[in-house]
């Protein structure tokens, strides 16, 4: 297939690029580079199939020759990028995904679009089920994110509906592994990087509130199984209102971890003595966070399988290698 990745070369966006490549598939990666970095792509410009247009999405996205699908991961996706850029943040969640949406429209092309788990908010149920609708202040700091990602829900659902796109909604829980930025404002790569640094490691609140972290290669997995997934036969969920394989897909890893255990246990894995430190909570920080995952099991039959240890080894090896100066060699 020839895949148009929009964020593609963001931290999740250039991950699912590696993954087509490698499986054969054409790929077109279209980023402003507001958040993406050149660095996460570098390895594959000049490799046959692969193309890069630095480009915002939320102005148009034209690309030339055949598109087979659309996986549209533009946006800010921390919040002190967010928040950052507002009314960025909302522009591609509203024109951004109309112009992904177009793009697919034209070509008889599938669309993916990466929603978020922070379409439930601050959330009243526990775990959070695709049926949820979600706690979520709209006029908050946080909005500007949250807001943008369930107005991409309706609108890819609307597109469906009214032009008979095959469309799929990943609502993606908390991700990390290698290429993270080191300041992008997310618990594991703060964490990390002030473990390696011996800076003390930034806790808001009392460190109670719970995260729910996936590897970043078991994330991809579960986007290509995704997009994948016949849509033939698809069904309604009934009183869910869940559109079959249409509607959102929760992919996450289920197990559940407070930020203070997450501090602690990176602590160990890097050797450092950094203390702790407590400042105040956001404004609408979510209290709980973590997916039920049975439709994605059910219809996907996916589940992931790296554990957080492990991940957390292979993303502490990549900041220290990537934030440590290197020994010069011995002449």
């Amino acid at each position: 297939m020839r895949v148009v990745i929009t964020g593609g070369a963001g931290f999740l966006g250039s991950h699912l690029a590696d993954a087509l490549i490698n499986r054969g598939d054409e790929v077109v990666c279209v980023d402003d580079l507001s958040t993406g970095r050149r660095a996460n792509i570098a390895h594959l410009i000049g490799r046959p199939g692969f193309e890069f247009y630095r480009a915002n999405v939320s102005l148009g996205l034209a690309v030339d020759g055949q598109v087979d699908a659309v996986a549209h991961l533009a946006s800010p996706a921390s919040p002190p990028d967010y928040q950052r850029l507002p009314l960025e943040t909302l522009a591609v969640g509203s024109r951004g995904t109309e112009s992904a949406l177009q793009l697919a429209h034209r070509w008889g092309a599938r669309l993916v679009l990466a929603s978020t788990s922070e379409v439930y908010g601050d959330p009243l149920i526990h775990p959070q089920h695709e049926g949820y609708w979600g706690n979520v202040n709209p006029i908050g700091v946080r909005s500007v994110y949250d807001e943008a990602k369930r107005f991409a829900e309706a609108m890819t659902l609307a597109y469906h509906r009214c032009h008979g796109i095959d469309v799929r909604i990943a609502r993606v829980f908390n991700t990390y592994g290698p290429r993270m930025r080191p300041h992008d404002g997310r618990v594991v790569s703060n964490f990390i990087v002030q473990a390696l640094k011996g800076e003390s490691l930034t806790v808001y609140g009392d460190g109670t509130q719970t995260r729910s972290f996936c590897y970043v290669s078991d994330l991809v997995e579960g986007l290509a199984r995704l997009a994948l997934a016949d849509s033939g036969g698809a069904r309604s969920d009934g009183a869910s209102g869940l559109d079959g394989i249409h509607g959102p897909v929760n992919l996450g890893n289920p197990v559940e971890m407070t930020v203070a255990d997450i501090a602690q246990v990176i602590r160990r894995l890097t050797g450092s003595s950094s203390p702790i430190e407590h400042k105040p909570l956001p404004v609408d920080d979510p209290k709980v966070r973590r997916p039920d995952i049975s439709r994605a099991q059910g219809m996907l039959g996916w589940t992931p399988h790296v554990g957080l240890e492990e991940g957390l080894r292979s993303t502490i090896k990549y900041f220290r290698e990537s934030l440590l100066p290197r020994a010069e060699p011995t002449p």
